[in-house]
């Protein structure tokens, strides 16, 4: 592959690309597919560099990327972007240090703001909340546009609540809520559309020359920085909001098909298109 002059494509994972389970092989039903993977071989035929995005920690992405050959991806939701092996920190003052920016947003006391004023609504995702190196991990059901209010009046205002779409883990203390979301707590200049941005410039991509792939408002936000971004067909559904919010970009498009199968529907489109 040229990795200078070829196309890019920014793949999100849970919601999207994988199915139940958090399976590449797998429908959202739990059904066998292998839609997903067809996707991944046809852009790699394709000289398209697929840039997986994700909320996961670093460990979990760089081992999937390093499975699929490729050499950048994001990681805790745009916090990092590694590039060919070199890491590209989006997160501002919050520098890795004597402690790690997930210690160092800790220690401002946000977190502990955020679980007290939503007690019942909103605690830690676990497991996947622990050995993180920047983001706080929550699920619960929360206005994260309320909480950003709510954190920068109490003098938080460079750390941002990112919504990441449905989860269906929960502990009995959440069990009230109609359904259960995912959270970020993160450096307020850390996103996915920044990180996928960094990519572009590095790689010397023009609009033009990129797609999305994803299943949330993050993912949505990186339809200002690519040609095209596609919603899998099962993004509204997890999130009726998003239909209204992707009618007033000109370059999203919902797939008709959900996870892997609505990522085959977006890739497949967007290659013949492009020819």
């Amino acid at each position: 592959m040229n990795w200078q002059t070829g196309w890019a494509c920014y793949l999100d994972l849970d919601g999207t690309l994988l199915g139940r389970g958090g399976s590449l092989l797998h429908d959202g039903e739990g059904g066998v597919s292998l839609l997903g993977t067809r996707a991944i071989e046809a852009c790699l035929r394709a000289d398209v560099e697929v840039v997986l995005m994700s909320g996961r920690r670093r460990a979990n992405v760089a081992e999937l990327a390093r499975l699929l050959g490729q050499r950048a991806f994001i990681f805790e939701a745009g916090s990092v972007l590694s590039l060919d092996g070199e890491e590209q920190w989006l997160t501002g003052d919050f520098l890795p240090g004597e402690l790690s920016v997930h210690e160092q947003i800790a220690a401002s006391g946000a977190p502990a703001l955020l679980l007290e004023t939503y007690a019942g609504r909103l605690e830690y995702h676990e497991p996947w909340s622990e050995s993180r190196e920047v983001s706080h991990l929550f699920r619960g059901l929360v206005d994260a546009q309320e909480a950003d209010r709510l954190l920068a009046g109490e003098g938080h205002a460079d750390l941002r609540l990112v919504d990441n779409g449905a989860v269906s883990r929960r502990s009995d203390a959440l069990a009230a809520l109609p359904h259960v979301r995912g959270y970020h707590l993160i450096p307020a200049g850390a996103s996915k559309a920044a990180a996928v941005a960094l990519h572009m410039s590095a790689r010397g991509l023009d609009r033009a020359r990129t797609f999305a792939v994803g299943d949330s408002r993050e993912d949505l936000a990186v339809a200002r920085e690519v040609g095209s971004l596609w919603l899998v067909g099962n993004a509204p559904a997890a999130d009726d909001s998003l239909v209204a919010l992707a009618r007033e970009l000109s370059n999203v498009r919902i797939a008709d098909d959900a996870h892997g199968a609505g990522v085959y529907e977006a890739v497949m489109t967007t290659l013949a298109e492009r020819r």
